[in-house]
C-alpha cells in the first residue's frame, strides 16, 4: 500500500493511493496540516481495510496536496556518513556507531511543495535518502527483531545549508521548509528488502547521486536497534538512513541548488519525491 497524508480544499486527511485515486481512510475539517494525526502507521492491514470501507470515498490524486506523512509527535532522526562514497568525499571517518542528528518538523514539506533557499546563504545542498517509518513501538530492539517494527519506507530530501552546517549541524539542517518527505509511505510488505532499493537524486533533470540500499555502512536493522537504545520509537517516527556520495558541496566547482530548479529523489520501488527550489521571502 501507498499511504498518504493530504489536504483537500479545506479538509485534511489520510488514505491509500490506488492508481490515480486516493481512497480516504480519514478526512476532517477539524484538523490542520500540522496537527492531523497519522493513525495508519499503527494499524493492521485489516483495520486499514475497515477504515477505507467505512469511508467509502475516493478523491483523484491530482486534486489533493500531499503533506509529509508524519504527525505532530513524530521524531525525525537522521544519519550522517552512512555510505562509503560520502565518507570518502568528505574525508570523514567511519564511526563505531551511526552519526545522528535531528530535524524539526517545520523544516520538512511534502511532495510538490516548494523548498526554500534562505537569504542567509546560497550554499543550499542536496542529499537524497531512504527513510524508514516505524509502525510498532519499541525500546532496545534487537537487530533480528527490527523488521517487525517497520511500517514502511519513503523518500527523503535532506536539504542542507552548508555554511551553517560547518559550525552547527542543527542549524544547517533545520531552516524552515528546507527538506521534504514523501510522496507517500510504501508499506514494508510491498516495498520488500531495503537492501534491494535503488536511490537516485536529480537536480534540474541531471542525475547527481546513485546508490543501492545494500551499500549502507549501517543497515536498517542495525540503525533501528541503535536508535532504540536511547529513545522510545513510536509509530510514525522516521529514521533517514543517510546520503551517498555526489553531494553538491564536494563537486568542483560546488553545485548549489538555485531558485527555479527542481530537486528529485527517486527510490525504486517506492516512487519519486519532487520539489522546486524557491528563494525564501
Amino acid at each position: 500500500m501507498k499511504i498518504v497524508k493530504f489536504s483537500f480544499k479545506n479538509l485534511f486527511g489520510e488514505g491509500v493511493v490506488e492508481g490515480d485515486q486516493v481512497r480516504v481512510a480519514h478526512l476532517s475539517e477539524a484538523l490542520d496540516a500540522l496537527q492531523a494525526p497519522f493513525t495508519l502507521a499503527s494499524r493492521t492491514q485489516t483495520e486499514i481495510d475497515d477504515l477505507l470501507a467505512d469511508s467509502g470515498r475516493s478523491i483523484p490524486l491530482s486534486e489533493v496536496d500531499l503533506l509529509p506523512p508524519i504527525h505532530a509527535a513524530s521524531k525525525l532522526i537522521c544519519l550522517g556518513f552512512n555510505y562509503k562514497t560520502h565518507v570518502e568525499e568528505t574525508h570523514a571517518d567511519i564511526g563505531e556507531a551511526p552519526a545522528l542528528f535531528a530535524r524539526w518538523q517545520d523544516s520538512i514539506v511534502g511532495h510538490g511543495s516548494n523548498v526554500l533557499l534562505p537569504p542567509e546563504s546560497d550554499t543550499f545542498d542536496f542529499e537524497g535518502e531512504i527513510a524508514v517509518v516505524i509502525g510498532r513501538a519499541g525500546r532496545r530492539i534487537l537487530p533480528d527483531q527490527a523488521a517487525g517494527h517497520v511500517f514502511g519506507y519513503t523518500c527523503f530530501f535532506d536539504g542542507s545549508i552548508r555554511a551553517f552546517q560547518k559550525h552547527s549541524p542543527t542549524a544547517g539542517k533545520n531552516f524552515p521548509s528546507s527538506g521534504s518527505l514523501g510522496p507517500w509511505i510504501m508499506t514494508a510488505d510491498e516495498a520488500g528488502d531495503p537492501d534491494a532499493f535503488g536511490l537516485e537524486t536529480y537536480v534540474a533533470g541531471e542525475q547527481m547521486q546513485s546508490t543501492r540500499g545494500d551499500l549502507m555502512i549501517f543497515g536498517v536493522a542495525d540503525v533501528i536497534s541503535y536508535v532504540s537504545q536511547f529513545t522510545n520509537l513510536s509509530p510514525g517516527d522516521v529514521i533517514a538512513t543517510g546520503t551517498p556520495g555526489g553531494v553538491g558541496a564536494k563537486r568542483t566547482p560546488p553545485r548549489w541548488l538555485k531558485p527555479g530548479e527542481d530537486v528529485e529523489v527517486r527510490i525504486s520501488p517506492i516512487g519519486s519525491l519532487k520539489n522546486t527550489v524557491v528563494l525564501e521571502a
